[in-house]
């Protein structure tokens, strides 16, 4: 998979100063790229490696003023680090989409309808009136129930699992052990100290260009005609727990081990660090930045809001009640000075002073 510099200056509206005719067929570090490697240079402290580089090519600013030779061709664009971005996303697709045809041994149930270019790993499994799209590749050990829905474009890597009724957008990636569609944690306490399954008999739905990491799981809504919802443009990271009836509003971003708890509603834009906790049947607002290890009690109605620690508050309230939490221990032995010097309240109290 050869590229010119001519077809990649093209691809990423860049100004080429160079033999257009060179080839590249890898990315690489600008301080370690060989030649047939295309490189970058967006932080300054790298312009070192631009001059020793054996890179064929390297991406940099419009204007960067070259001190001295630069040995490799140049493609000149606005951002050098989101062109190099878009050639990283352009490289992972051909890799991704490669694959073609139905490996064996496989199954594929009733009525299952796929566009052009399906890859069906082997050991996969297809229920009943499964639809897919264009371009849809299913990996190696992928199970797929009944009346599933997924749109053109959409990568299920190896020992995904997807429950019934489950319907995924186009554009999506779901990384290896996810698990979508899984009963929500619902069961009613008995007056014998035990619990009853509550049946979940909704479904989830994951609209367009989501990216899930792997071993996540999104359980599906508790009634039936209800949806957990994942919305366009939505990243999850690894090891996340979405719980049933949650819905996570349009490019929000959550790191791995977060929890969202069952039918909580979670704003557009938002930031989700690592660990972070949200109660149950909570609303965050769009833009909200929640730093990691947090704990979320209650709705955040206020959009734009930076939070962090249990329970969480305004970040910069946060470091302040830090800066005194630390000095604590300094604090207490202070005071104990101080009770020696007074005499403690309650000698004082004692004879007959208070």
């Amino acid at each position: 998979m050869e590229f010119t510099l001519q077809q990649i200056a093209l691809m990423l509206g860049g100004e080429l100063r160079g033999n257009g005719q060179q080839k590249v067929n890898m990315l690489g570090k600008i301080q370690d790229a060989k030649a047939g490697q295309i490189a970058f240079l967006a932080n300054p402290k790298y312009e070192q490696y631009i001059y020793t580089t054996q890179a064929t090519a390297v991406i940099v600013s419009r204007d960067f003023q070259a001190k001295k030779e630069v040995p490799a061709a140049l493609i000149l664009v606005d951002d050098p680090y989101l062109s190099f971005t878009v050639l990283l996303e352009e490289y992972h697709k051909m890799l991704s989409f490669q694959k073609t045809g139905v490996e064996q041994p496989s199954f594929t149930g009733a009525h299952f309808s796929a566009g052009k270019n399906l890859y069906q790993g082997a050991f996969s499994y297809i229920g009943q009136n499964v639809k897919v799209g264009d371009n849809v590749k299913i990996y190696p050990h992928v199970f797929i129930g009944d009346n599933v829905e997924i749109g053109s474009n959409t990568i299920l890597h190896p020992n995904v699992k997807i429950y019934s009724g489950t319907r995924i957008g186009s554009q999506c990636e779901i990384h290896a052990g996810t698990v979508i569609g899984s009963d929500g944690f619902g069961f009613a306490p008995q007056e014998d100290g035990s619990y009853k399954t509550i049946p979940q008999l909704g479904n989830v739905i994951i609209e367009d260009n989501v990216s899930i990491g792997a071993n996540t799981v999104i359980d599906c809504a508790t009634m039936m005609g209800d949806a957990t919802v994942i919305r366009k443009g939505v990243k999850l990271d690894n090891l996340i727990q979405i719980a049933h009836n949650v819905e996570v509003g349009k490019n929000t971003v959550i790191a791995a081990q977060a929890g969202v708890s069952g039918s909580s509603k979670i704003g557009e834009n938002s930031m989700i660090a690592g660990q972070v906790g949200i109660a149950g049947h909570l609303v965050i607002a769009n833009n909200t930045s929640i730093g990691a290890q947090a704990g979320i009690s209650k709705s955040i109605k206020e959009e734009g809001q930076r939070l962090l620690g249990y329970p969480a508050i305004d970040i910069k309230e946060y470091f302040r009640c830090y800066a005194v939490f630390k000095r604590l221990p300094d604090i207490n032995d202070r005071l104990r000075e101080l009770e020696k010097r007074v005499g403690k309240p309650e000698s004082i109290e004692s004879n007959g002073h208070a």
